[in-house]
């Protein structure tokens, strides 16, 4: 009958289980880290001297381990390529989906997106400019894959252009070459900010959020 007990070897195997957990946990967390360690290394190297000048060998010696450890995370240089180029757009992405779900105006929503994404591209500087600069070094597949991830944040942009043409926020003609227009010249920010520059980081979003503004018009409303 059971007694609604635990015995000590049915708790023994629950410790067990749990610290196994945490193990898994940890070396998940500290294979993580060396990965983004990777990334760092890369990135600095691939924005310093390019893509094609960069060796796995010369990735491996500034992180002064072996190359064959590198090839434990990434089968090539092109996959370490992939997965800077990665960062800044699945970042982005989730910003604009966090903010799509908000219960706000279209007008709102954009200037968010705007706000967040320019706020993105300007932490992950390098890792946005070696994008624009080293993607036609990306194996086919790769290149699109981003593409589609791009095309993505686009689309998401123009439903969400058309729902402001809808309210009356926005007057905007052709909301899916409109919204393509807008990611790039928020993509493009990172190729010209300079953290040294006379304007601030918080200067150039608003910058661009005034500026995507102007691009979407306003409807006029009749008295």
């Amino acid at each position: 009958m059971a007694t609604g007990k635990t015995t000590p070897s049915a708790a023994r195997v629950t410790s067990a289980a749990a610290e196994n957990g945490k193990t898994h946990e940890l070396r998940t967390e500290v294979q993580e880290f060396k990965r983004r360690r990777i990334l760092e290394e890369a990135r600095e190297l691939f924005f310093a001297q390019g893509y094609e000048s960069t060796t796995l060998d010369s990735i491996a010696e500034s992180l002064d381990v072996t190359k064959p450890f590198l090839y434990s995370y990434f089968r090539n240089k092109s996959e370490i390529l992939n997965a800077i180029c990665e960062i800044g757009i699945t970042e982005s992405i989730a910003a604009q989906e966090e903010v799509l779900a908000m219960d706000l105006a279209p007008s709102e929503k954009l200037r968010l997106i705007v706000e967040r994404v320019t706020s993105i591209v300007i932490r992950d500087q390098k890792y946005v400019v070696v994008y624009n600069r080293e993607e036609k070094n990306l194996e086919d597949a790769e290149q699109k894959h981003l593409i589609d991830m791009r095309k993505s944040f686009d689309q998401r942009l123009a439903k969400l252009l058309e729902e402001g043409n809808a309210s009356g926020d926005f007057a905007v003609d052709q909301p899916r070459m409109l919204a393509v227009s807008i990611s790039g010249t928020l993509t493009w920010v990172a190729t010209w900010y300079r953290s040294r520059a006379a304007y601030t980081v918080t200067d150039v979003v608003m910058h661009m959020i005034q500026t995507v503004e102007r691009m979407v018009g306003k409807k006029s409303r009749a008295r």
